[in-house]
This record gives C-alpha cells, sequence and structure tokens, in this order.
C-alpha cells in the first residue's frame, strides 16, 4: 500500500487524527518560516505519546548538517526531509554533510527535489543512492522552497518521476487533496503520497474529517492501481 504522510503537525491532537485515520508517518516542520513550525522539544512531547511504527519525521529547509543532526536529536525524530535548494547543480558538501548526518544517527534521509516548471530535471542524482531512504518531489517557487500547497504538472514530470524511481522510492507532494490524490496516484505512481495544506481547517491546524478523506482516498486508487 501507498506509504501516506501527513505533514505540519503542531499538536497531540492532529498527531492522533492523523495515526488513527491510518497514516504512516507524521511531518513536524523545524522552518521557522512556515505557519506549520514547531519547536523541536514540543514536537518532541507529541511524538514521545505516538505508537513506535509511526515514522516520525523532521523538515528542514536551508538548515546546515549540523542544523538538522541536533533538532533532529532533540526533537527525536526518526526521520529527516531536508530541502538543499535547486540551483545546486553539482554535488557539493552539503549533500555529503546530509549524507553523513544519516549514517551516523541512523535517520531515514528524505531529500526533496523541488519541481519547478523552469527545471523540470533537477539534479537528483548528486546523492548518493545507498544513503537516501527516498525522494519528495515537490512543487517550490523562489520564495517558498516547499509547503506552496500548489500541485505540480504531473503529466509533464512522469519521465522524471520514472527516473528517480530507478534510483529510490518516490514520495509525491505539493497541492494534494482528497480529490486529486487518485490522478497523483495513477499517474505517477509513487511509493508514498505527502499531504499538509490539503487536510488543515487552517494553517497549522488540521481538519480530521479532510485527513480521514485523503487516506481513505489513497486506499481507494491503491485498490484501482491493483
Amino acid at each position: 500500500m501507498t506509504w501516506v504522510k501527513i505533514c505540519g503537525i503542531t499538536n497531540i491532537e492532529d498527531a492522533v487524527t492523523a495515526v488513527e485515520a491510518g497514516a504512516d508517518a507524521l511531518g513536524f516542520v523545524f522552518y521557522q518560516k512556515s505557519p506549520r513550525y514547531v519547536d523541536p522539544l514540543a514536537a518532541r512531547a507529541i511524538i514521545e505519546q505516538l505508537p513506535k511504527n509511526i515514522e516520525k519525521v523532521g523538515v528542514f529547509a536551508n538548515a546546515s548538517a549540523e542544523q538538522v543532526k541536533s533538532v533532529a536529536i532533540d526533537a527525536n525524530v526518526t526521520a529527516v526531509q531536508v530541502y538543499v535548494g535547486a540551483s545546486l547543480q553539482t554535488r557539493s558538501d552539503r549533500e555529503c554533510g546530509f549524507e553523513r548526518v544519516a549514517r551516523e544517527t541512523r535517520l531515514k534521509l528524505i531529500p526533496v527535489l523541488p519541481m519547478r516548471q523552469e527545471e523540470s530535471e533537477p539534479p537528483a542524482m548528486r546523492w548518493k543512492p545507498e544513503a537516501v531512504y527516498a525522494f519528495l518531489l515537490d512543487s517550490s517557487s523562489s520564495a517558498k522552497p516547499g509547503g506552496t500547497g500548489c500541485a505540480f504538472d504531473w503529466t509533464a514530470h512522469h519521465g522524471f518521476a520514472r527516473a528517480v524511481q530507478s534510483v529510490a522510492k518516490v514520495i509525491v507532494a505539493g497541492g494534494l487533496t482528497p480529490t486529486n490524490i487518485g490522478d497523483a496516484m495513477r499517474i505517477l505512481e509513487p511509493w508514498g503520497v505527502d499531504v499538509a495544506s490539503g487536510v488543515e481547517a487552517s494553517p497549522g491546524k488540521k481538519d480530521p474529517k479532510k485527513v480521514k478523506q485523503f487516506v481513505a482516498a489513497v486506499r481507494r486508487g491503491d485498490e484501482a492501481i491493483q
């Protein structure tokens, strides 16, 4: 079945709602400019009340490897999702640093590949495949590294998604909702899906009905693909 992550968790009530709905992972945003930002220690208090089988993903943007390591340890997450920057075209010390942190801490590493219109083939191959748990394909803009609430062109990026899937698992994010998730799954056939604004009542506060509808829609999509 498709892996489901509910991102932008800021409180225990929303965390419980997502778990009970059938989510496989919860995302905690540690990017301070985000309306879904949560303090690492507040996230830890939530995480300590969650089942062990639920993946707890720390979400970072423009952070150094050492910052990611420190916050991840403080929050007690099990995976880190990192936005490095779309302008980097070659392998750099930043990729090496994140890979080293993942190796040292045994955190699962999820690099984000921004799907910008002007950059139809982001540099996925600068990462070592053995160091990556999965790649997350997300819409992006110059103002926001992710969390735009807008879907990228799934059909236009179908070929790129296939190429990435030959290297590692693919998670799709960006503008997903209970009504369009079936189409995204049919076109891209991702290993996982990630939603935040599409199941919210307001930024940082989930709508329980939408959360349940989203997970149910993913399961229907699984059945349709099979």
